[in-house]
């Protein structure tokens, strides 16, 4: 700090030295230019004034007059003298004091009666700095001599030798004011910043990381340090906690899946090869705010699992850009490097017009394939021209993927969900060393109702052109290998859950997704759940002893009308929870320019507002509906305080809210209870489950919830959490991709059914 002060110091006097010598050299040519203009305007004017006074004596006769003349001048200021000259430059008349001085002939000059021109110029003569000024004189228009008038210019040198001191002793001044003002600075403003900083990063490097603050000491003069710092920061504590953590598992003989094995393990299965995912949803999008554009982070289990996959092996992912700022951030070919704050891996967007996205997103696959799909009991809509985009999509993104794939051997395809049933043969047709992949996030229905959609055939051949084919669960794997066994001409591998056909085998298994499990340094509440509800109660102007919360898609899928007939029925049936039981459900509205979503968010809004209408008393309420997004910090609140948390799904491939509400409660507290329709029933046995068409029953479930004893509340929350953290998000990752990877390439693949979905679809 000492060596950058004496720098820093010495750095400033030199640099405000050198700005004032220039700024001073500047002032003085300004100033001496400035004086000598001055006089010369001076002799032009005494010239002028003198001429006409001597021109009329220029004869013999007139000497004495011409010397009288001159003479008046001899006494002005800075003039040394006046001379009257003939054609041969010999003196007429003269100032007595400019004989004595200078040679009057070395003064005069021939070109000024040659060319009848006056003449200005200074010179130096004997060291002195004089003005010379020089005008021809006329008799009847004949140059018959000329007027020469001498300044003394010493005092134009005296005058920039002042500035060049007064500037000497000005830098003086501000050299020292400078070096005590930076010396103040330096001690006040950056060395007590740094040493806080200095001290901050020694607390990290020796771990002390309890007894400091995460957040950086501000250092404003550096603020870009400061961010830089303040990511090396928690890299260095992410870092150590995963490492605290890893040695935590081993010590206790655990194998938890956490974001650096993921990565450890994914390289390890990738080699030299590289990942690519394809999705509908983007993990980025750039969202405009006023002037500014900035890039958001959807809430989405997928982002959580496969982003440290992608930032080990600089991989790419390649989606739909919907933001209404995402064109501005990508480069020439729709490509942007993410994360924003440390880019680790490319993001390639795809670009679907108006129609295509009504046909291909709203149309097949929300209106077509997810009622087919849900057994719901609503009925799935087919058009043509949805068909159509639908393959018009699925043909843009597949060319995407190939060209980012250009280049890779081998590389691993990792697709997801629904919207893209044609991409993996397609891909597979082009690429056939390329190793593909597609998860299924939704339930495949049995047979005969998968038999409703009129393009099942071609559905079935794309999604049979990948290797690997994942759900969530073993049902679902059944049902799509029966739909397959009823609709195409294959064989069947039942031992081993695979597909052969076309000279191409494509295994099908179950992946069961998760969230993730938070780690153990997370921090403790400050307040009690108690206190929490009453909290958010408050914040709804209502007033409850017991707290029941579900969280939902506003969807006709998600149970979301029977859960408050449910809710009714327990407030008809047991009396003694009115005013003392409130349901929040927190709602997102989801794809409201759909007719039969619009119609049905419109239903939940009238039945809440029935049922309060029926039971409402005072400050209480038995149903707030929350019908707006909500960030995740402000759900895992509602999770926190709640004493049940309602998942009555009417058919679901796995529900995450159930895994999120039990990873929520590290105080080991709150009842799930979870319809059996859901893929999350298979693992979360320890939930109330529920048949969520039984509102009978559903009710007596909400009951027993809430006076289920803590001993039993405890154990079967504790069971539960057990179950989510081992099977966690990066644990599904881990397993979907190590299996792809573990795949044995075809040695050929047959492009017929590729060009079959090619022809049907245009």
């Amino acid at each position: 700090m000492r060596l950058l002060s004496v720098r820093l110091i010495v750095s400033l006097i030199l640099g405000v030295t050198l700005v004032s010598l220039f700024s001073t050299y500047y002032e003085v040519r300004r100033e001496k230019h400035g004086l000598r203009n001055d006089l010369e305007r001076r002799a032009e004017v005494l010239g002028e004034s003198l001429v006409g006074n001597v021109e009329p004596y220029l004869d013999e006769r007139s000497l004495k007059q011409l010397q009288r003349i001159v003479g008046r001048f001899s006494n002005r200021e800075h003039l040394a003298g006046v001379a009257i000259l003939n054609t041969k430059l010999e003196p007429i008349a003269q100032s007595s004091g400019l004989a004595q001085q200078l040679k009057i002939q070395s003064l005069a000059s021939s070109r000024a009666i040659a060319d009848n021109k006056k003449e200005s110029q200074f010179i130096r003569l004997a060291g002195q700095s004089q003005h010379i000024y020089i005008l021809p004189l006329h008799r009847n228009d004949e140059v018959v001599g000329e007027l020469v008038i001498v300044h003394d210019a010493n005092y134009i040198d005296a005058q920039t030798a002042r500035v060049w001191r007064e500037t000497f002793l000005r830098v003086l001044v501000l050299v020292v004011l400078i070096e005590f003002i930076t010396l103040m600075i330096v001690r006040w403003s950056i060395a007590g910043p740094i040493a806080r900083a200095a001290q901050w990063m020694k607390a990290l490097r020796t771990g002390r990381v309890g007894t400091i603050p995460i957040a950086m000491p501000d250092l404003d003069l550096l603020r870009p340090l400061t961010r830089e710092m303040e990511t090396l920061a928690e890299s260095l504590t992410a870092a150590r906690s995963a490492a605290e953590k890893e040695a935590q598992l081993r010590e206790a003989g655990e194998s938890l899946w956490t974001p650096e094995r993921l990565s450890v393990h994914v390289r390890g299965k990738l080699g030299n090869s590289r990942l690519f995912v394809v999705s509908n949803r983007e993990p980025y999008s750039h969202i405009r705010r006023g002037n500014s554009v900035e890039a958001m982070v959807p809430a989405s289990g997928l982002v959580t699992a496969l982003q440290p996959v992608l930032c080990a092996c600089e991989g790419t992912w390649v989606a739909h850009g919907s933001g209404d700022a995402d064109l501005e951030a990508v480069d020439g070919h729709d490509r942007l490097r993410v994360p924003p704050q440390e880019p680790r891996y490319t993001l390639r967007r795809v670009w679907l017009t108006k129609e295509e996205e009504e046909g291909y997103y709203y149309g097949f696959a929300n209106e077509g394939l997810w009622p087919l799909c849900h057994i719901a009991h609503t009925r799935p809509i087919f058009r043509i021209s949805d068909w159509q985009h639908y393959g018009q999509a699925n043909l843009k993104f597949t060319k995407a993927v190939l060209e980012e794939m250009a280049g890779t051997e081998q590389p691993v395809l990792l697709v997801q969900d629904y919207h893209f049933g044609l991409l993996p043969r397609l891909v597979k047709k082009a690429r056939p060393d390329a190793r593909v992949a597609i998860f299924w996030h939704i339930p495949w229905p049995n047979p005969e109702t998968f038999g409703i959609c009129p393009w099942q055939r071609e559905l079935l051949e794309g999604l049979l052109g990948a290797d690997l084919i994942g759900f969530h669960i073993q049902s679902h794997c059944t049902s799509f290998l029966q739909t397959v066994d009823r609709t195409l001409e294959s064989r069947i591998d039942w031992e081993h859950f695979a597909v052969n056909r076309e000279n191409h085998r494509t295994a099908v298994k179950p992946f069961p997704i998760s969230v993730e499990f938070p780690g153990t340094s997370r921090a403790q509440p400050e307040q009690n759940t108690y206190l929490d509800r009453v909290a958010l109660l408050q914040e709804s102007s209502v007033e409850a002893l017991f707290l029941g919360v579900g969280v939902d898609r506003v969807d006709y899928t998600k149970g979301i009308l029977e859960r408050f007939l449910a809710i009714e029925r327990l407030l008809e049936k047991y009396p003694v929870y009115q005013e003392k039981f409130t349901f929040v459900q927190i709602g997102a509205p989801s794809r409201t320019h759909i007719k039969r979503y619009h119609d049905f968010l419109a239903d939940v809004q009238a039945e809440s507002e029935r049922i309060n209408w029926r039971f409402q008393r005072g400050k209480w309420k038995p149903i707030l509906f929350l019908n707006r997004q909500h960030s995740h910090v402000e759900i895992e609140r509602y999770y926190r305080a709640a004493d049940v948390c309602l998942v009555t799904s009417l058919h679901d491939g796995m529900n995450l809210v159930a895994k999120e509400f039990v990873a929520a409660r590290d105080d080991e507290q709150g009842v799930l209870i979870l319809s059996r329709f859901t893929g999350s029933a298979r693992e979360l046995r320890d939930a109330v489950l529920v048949n969520p068409y039984d509102i009978e029953r559903t009710a007596d479930a909400i009951r027993y919830a809430l006076e289920m004893e803590p001993e039993e509340r405890n154990a079967r929350m504790q069971r539960l959490r057990k179950v989510v953290k081992e099977q966690n998000i990066y644990r599904w990752a881990g397993n979907l991709i190590g299996d792809l990877c573990e795949v044995r390439l075809d040695s050929a693949t047959d492009s017929r059914a590729a060009t079959r979905i090619t022809a049907a679809i245009s």
